[in-house]
């Protein structure tokens, strides 16, 4: 038995954490099965983001003639591209471990920790194999791992997750994505623009439902033209014949009595690879939790208290593995709170407010704050208003399609923003920085400056224009 002051058991946010405990002095230990750096360094966002961008290249290139530039593409090195940003992504991931195994303050075992009891670990398989640790706080930080939905016979094909899809070498001919949310989105703009003809199913009316329903609309409107988009349908079966994969999916109704369209006429989707893109599920299964008082609610993720504690005295949580945003600076956000709580003299409970999202498709999507139809169910007076990119100077320059949404209340308070269209991720940030730093009002947007003709007016304007007060269609100035 090895005794610690403080373990952490996960290597991407956590390492954080770890990192304070190190610096005021404590023995740290460091449980991690994989790659060092979690999720987003090794399987998430920093691969798909690289990958991404190229995308984005090419698909500018490839519109040049709309601004009257004729150009060829002579060639794509699709393998190159992957094994390039792969070799990036496994290097950091040594750099980080080489850090750890040569610091005298933190100690890495490799392999996969499980609870022997409330305070005590074991480690099975790696290099640590059945090495014991004891600590006086443990912080369980081991994210997420793609979902599988219940379809017959999925287990008998060969189907990608996100994980494997970040590592193809070459397109697939025909793609067939099974889910709508974001990663569904993006590996389909990613592979679609390398020429993989894509057909996408999704159980929701829209894809990206997470995105307020205009965006997600417009969004969805957009990837039809691009793509075969089955939504409204859930996949039900799959087979595998002669290399070609078929998915059976049938009329899906959303809402209080969700469930398949009994009666209904089923579609079949069929490509030469699958891709399971149907939202992640937790990994807290993988740590024998019932030797301890930490409690999982009904979708498997840790229940914490609003400072990140878990039912057990001394053991915390954080990241995709809390369940509440399954990203990665919401992981670093609760982070930087789970190291004040720990190590400092006063309870501050994980600010949640004004937390931003961003889809890296085409078009790009991203939002902050409520939805107008979260207002709507809650009965909130609110008004709302929309800009158009193509109506400023650098969207009509640039061909933008798309818009900016914002919702207020009857006192100007900012309650939502939702971008659909180039750079919205970008876009968002002074929103965000409004809701969370300024008066999280109209005023702190309209009072700034906004460079002219940057593509930031279109944000200025949409939170400038005449306001139309939720549902009832009457305008009133803010």
């Amino acid at each position: 038995m090895q005794e610690f002051d403080f373990l952490v058991i996960g290597s991407g946010s956590g390492l954080d954490v770890a990192n304070v405990a190190a610096n005021q002095g404590q023995s740290v230990a460091v449980v991690e099965k994989g790659p060092l750096g979690g999720t987003c360094l090794n399987r998430g966002c920093i691969p798909s983001k690289h990958l991404l961008y190229h995308a984005d290249v090419l698909e500018t290139v490839e519109r040049a003639d709309e601004f009257n530039i004729d150009v060829t593409v002579d060639g794509v090195d699709f393998a190159d591209i992957v094994r390039t940003v792969n070799e990036e992504v496994s290097e950091d991931a040594e750099s980080i471990r080489n850090g750890l195994r040569s610091s005298s303050r933190h100690d890495l075992f490799e392999g996969e920790a499980s609870f022997v009891d409330e305070r005590t670990v074991e480690i099975s398989g790696g290099d640590d194999d059945g090495a014991r640790l004891r600590a006086e706080t443990i912080l369980i930080a081991v994210g997420s791992r793609p979902s599988i939905p219940p379809i017959d016979d999925i287990d008998s094909v060969d189907y990608l997750t996100s994980t494997e899809a970040l590592q193809l070498e070459t397109p697939p001919d025909r793609l067939v994505i099974i889910g709508g949310g974001y990663i569904a989105a993006e590996l389909g703009h990613f592979f679609g623009t390398f020429g993989s003809d894509v057909t996408i199913v999704g159980r929701r009316p829209n894809l990206l439902p997470e995105a307020d329903e205009e965006v997600a609309e417009a969004f969805t409107d957009r990837y039809r033209n691009r793509f075969t988009v089955h939504t409204g349908h859930a996949a039900t079966s799959v087979t595998e014949a002669d290399g070609e994969i078929s998915v059976e999916a049938r009329p899906y109704e959303y809402g209080d009595d969700s469930g398949i369209v009994a009666g209904a006429d089923t579609v079949t989707a069929a490509g030469d690879e699958l891709l399971v893109a149907a939202g992640r599920e937790s990994n807290a299964d993988t740590l024998n939790l019932d030797v301890t008082d930490v409690e999982t609610d009904d979708r498997g993720f840790i229940e914490t208290d609003e400072y990140l504690r878990t039912d057990a005295d001394g053991v915390w949580a954080l990241g995709d593995i809390v369940g509440e945003y399954l990203l990665k600076h919401s992981a670093n956000h609760e982070a930087r709170t789970a190291a004040r709580n720990i190590f400092g003299d006063d309870l501050e409970p994980v600010d949640y407010s004004a937390m931003p999202f961003a889809v890296f498709a085409s078009p790009e999507v991203a939002g902050v704050g409520a939805r107008e139809e979260e207002l709507r169910a809650a009965d909130r007076e609110y008004a709302t208003n929309t800009y158009s990119y193509e109506d400023t100077a650098r969207g009509d320059a640039m061909n933008a399609d798309g818009f900016v949404k914002v919702l207020v209340d009857p006192q100007g308070e900012i309650l939502g923003c939702h971008i659909v269209g180039p750079d919205a991720s970008t876009l968002i940030q002074e929103v965000v920085v409004a809701m969370k730093s300024g008066s999280g009002t109209v005023r702190d947007i309209r009072n700034s400056v906004h460079i002219h003709p940057a593509l930031s007016e279109v944000v200025q304007r949409a939170f400038s224009g005449q306001f139309t007060r939720g549902g009832d269609g009457h305008h009133h100035q803010h």
